[in-house]
């Protein structure tokens, strides 16, 4: 259990990226960009899945010794009278009469509580991984809304500066409508595209107000808190090959241990649903008591056994499901094993993908967008380009800015899932 906890640590420590060990006091100033390796530390001490999750581990650790202590015994008052129901009838001139003090105590057959707390562990191990598992997917939660609403944050950016842009093509329009040299469906046209971005802006800000509200639930703040600004993304380089981050997450993964616990904790209960076929036992000390001045005492010791005699319709079958139950937690093992190597693949392949489409956008399709969205403004305003060919340059450059930014949150986005899968650091 020592060893589980401190691995946990380590995966806390890797998935908050390289916060020093100062960043989870720290908090950022108003209106400042919340660094995403304070928010990621912050969720890990604050978010309510992750405690109760911690909590639920606890829990589970009270078992062991619980289960693999011997039964309370019991103690027995006892009294018997001769002749009469009356309290003491007889005790002084029979020595049949007496009163009768013990105790008596259950014994599992060897070996039994021993697996019974071997089973215990075995929980509370599962429950340790489900901590893990917790810690990642509300980690990786974080990541995904605090890169979305930093492309929005960019997104916004870019509306707003094209809108200005798109107000000097209006102004461009008005002047040539005024002097005779153009028309006024070009001034309408543009005046259509600015409504146009301000229905985008208006859905930008209601996408950003639904991502404040679950980073606020994720870090366990009210929904009344200041709202959270997040930095500018910056393009991480996958430095880790396929087979690398494969073999992190077939040992490092928790559902992929949970699982694996699981199969464990079946073979014991398939030794204990054996152990079942054999004896448990019961000493019983009695000390009787007749008149101390005619008669002696009684001294009674009985040994008793549960002998486990309806094996076919108890025994056997519960041998039988322990033996099911473990091939059902070995097939749900291989099936987790091939369900985080798939989603591994489609997000390594998305990463590199998204990687190779952002040195397109940057490299090619952005300034090659820009340059010839300025050249057509110039050769507008000298009457040597038409209005449609303008619009369509500006429409151009804003959906190419777009999708450079959402390519880039993707591919962070990406980059996060599989950290959680494996566990391994990228940032």
């Amino acid at each position: 259990m020592k060893c589980a906890s401190i691995w946990m640590l380590a995966v806390v420590v890797g998935l908050m990226t390289s916060a020093s060990p100062g960043m989870a006091q720290q908090e950022p100033a108003k209106n400042e960009p919340a660094k995403l390796a304070y928010l990621l530390a912050e969720a890990a001490r604050s978010n309510p899945q992750i405690q109760s999750a911690k909590q639920e581990s606890q829990s589970m650790q009270q078992m062991p010794t619980q289960v693999s202590t011997l039964p309370d015994p019991q103690v027995a008052i006892q009294q018997v009278n001769v002749g009469s129901p009356r309290p003491f009838a007889g005790f002084t001139n029979s020595d049949f009469s007496y009163i009768g003090l013990g105790v008596s105590q259950d014994f599992p057959y060897p070996g039994k509580l021993k697996l019974r707390r071997e089973l215990a562990n075995k929980d509370a191990e599962v429950a340790e991984q489900k901590v893990a598992a917790t810690l990642r997917a509300v980690l990786s939660d974080l990541k995904m809304a605090y890169f979305r609403l930093a492309f929005l944050r960019k997104q916004s950016a870019i509306l707003e500066a094209d809108r200005a842009l798109l107000r000097q093509m209006e102004q461009a329009a008005e002047v040539k409508y005024r002097s005779g040299t153009g028309n006024q469906q070009e001034v309408l046209q543009a005046q259509l595209q600015q409504t146009k971005l301000l229905r985008e802006v208006t859905a930008n800000r209601l996408e950003a107000s639904k991502l404040q509200a679950e980073l606020k639930q994720l870090l366990g703040r009210t929904q009344n808190s200041p709202d959270l600004v997040t930095e500018e993304i910056v393009e991480t380089p996958v430095t880790h090959n396929f087979d690398e981050l494969l073999s992190a997450a077939q040992s490092n993964n928790p559902q992929i241990s949970s699982a694996q616990k699981s199969v464990d904790r079946q073979k014991v209960a398939i030794d204990i649903a054996k152990k079942d076929f054999y004896p448990d036992f019961n000493a019983q000390f009695m000390w009787q008591r007749t008149d101390p001045s005619q008669f002696r005492a009684y001294y009674q010791f009985t040994f008793g056994a549960r002998i486990p005699i309806y094996r076919k319709k108890k025994q056997q079958p519960e041998l039988a499901q322990a033996e099911i139950d473990r091939t059902r937690a070995q097939s749900q093992l291989e099936a987790q094993s091939q369900e985080v190597s798939s989603i591994l693949r489609q997000e390594y392949v998305s990463a590199e993908n998204s990687a190779e489409l952002l040195k397109i956008y940057r490299d090619g399709l952005l300034p090659q967008a820009r340059a010839e969205l300025q050249a057509g403004f110039a050769a507008y305003q000298s009457n040597r380009q038409d209005f449609q060919a303008l619009l369509a340059s500006f429409l151009d450059v804003l959906k190419i800015d777009e999708e450079y930014w959402q390519t880039l949150s993707e591919h962070e986005t990406a980059l996060g899932q599989i950290e959680e899968l494996t566990g391994v650091s990228l940032r």
